[in-house]
C-alpha cells in the first residue's frame, strides 16, 4: 500500500514538474553523432559561414541542450526557429508532392547538382524542432528566451552580413535588389531584418510557447 502511494506521488510530481522527466540518453547520443558527421561535411562543402544560418545555430546548440537538459538553450533556439522550420517543412513537403517549392527555403533539396549525402544531411530540419520541443517539454519553457534570442539574432545577422559571401545570402542579409547594392542599402536590409525577424517570427512563437509549456522549475 505504501509503495503504491509513493509511486502515485512520484507520478504526480513528474506531471507537475517537467524537469523530473528524463531525456532518453539514446537520443542525445544519436543526435550528437549525427552532428559530428554533419559538421565536417558541411564545412568542407559550404564553408564555415554556413553555420550562421539560424537553423544550423539551433542544430549545434541543441547538442548541449540535450546533454545539459538546458531549458534556456532549448527555449531560445525553439523560439528562434520554430516558425522558420515549419515554413521549411511546408516547402519541402510541397516539393516532394508537387515538385514545387513556393517558399524557396527547401529548393536546394531538389537540386541534383548537390551530392545526395549533402542533401540527406539537411534532413535534420525534419527532427530539429521535435528535439527542441522534447527538451522544453521536459525542462520547461524559459520565459527569458525571446529577450536573449533577439540579441543572438542581431549578432547572427551582423555576422552574416560582415563575414559571409553575398552569393550565399546567409540569413537573407545580401539582398539582390538594385537599391540594396550600396553600403547604405545593404545596411538598411540588415536593420530591417533585425526588426522584422524578432517581431514577425519570434514574438508569436514566444507567446504560443508560453501558453503551451510551464516555466522551468527553480
Amino acid at each position: 500500500m505504501r509503495a503504491s502511494t509513493t509511486l502515485e506521488l512520484a507520478q504526480r510530481s513528474a506531471v507537475a514538474n517537467p524537469s523530473t522527466l528524463a531525456i532518453p540518453p539514446a537520443l542525445a547520443i544519436t543526435h550528437t553523432g549525427f552532428v559530428m558527421v554533419l559538421v565536417p561535411i558541411y564545412w568542407r562543402h559550404y564553408g564555415p559561414g554556413n553555420f550562421l544560418w539560424f537553423s544550423d545555430v539551433a542544430l549545434l546548440l541543441s547538442v548541449p541542450a540535450l546533454w545539459l537538459r538546458s531549458s534556456f538553450l532549448a527555449s531560445t533556439q525553439l523560439v528562434g526557429v520554430i516558425v522558420l522550420e515549419t515554413l521549411w517543412l511546408i516547402d519541402f513537403t510541397t516539393g516532394v508532392l508537387a515538385r514545387k517549392t513556393p517558399i524557396g527555403l527547401a529548393s536546394y533539396m531538389f537540386d541534383r547538382r548537390l551530392p545526395r549525402l549533402l542533401r540527406a544531411l539537411s534532413l535534420f530540419h525534419l527532427w530539429l524542432t521535435p528535439v527542441l520541443i522534447l527538451v522544453v517539454s521536459r525542462t520547461g519553457y524559459d520565459r527569458r528566451a525571446l529577450k536573449y534570442q533577439t540579441v543572438l539574432t542581431w549578432v547572427i545577422l551582423l555576422a552574416s552580413w560582415r563575414f559571409t559571401r553575398p552569393a550565399d545570402n546567409v540569413n537573407w542579409v545580401h539582398s539582390h535588389r538594385k537599391d540594396a547594392r550600396t553600403s547604405r542599402g545593404r545596411a538598411g536590409v540588415v536593420a530591417l531584418l533585425m526588426v522584422a525577424i524578432p517581431l514577425v517570427f519570434q514574438l508569436p512563437a514566444h507567446l504560443l510557447l508560453k501558453r503551451l509549456f510551464r516555466p522551468p522549475a527553480r
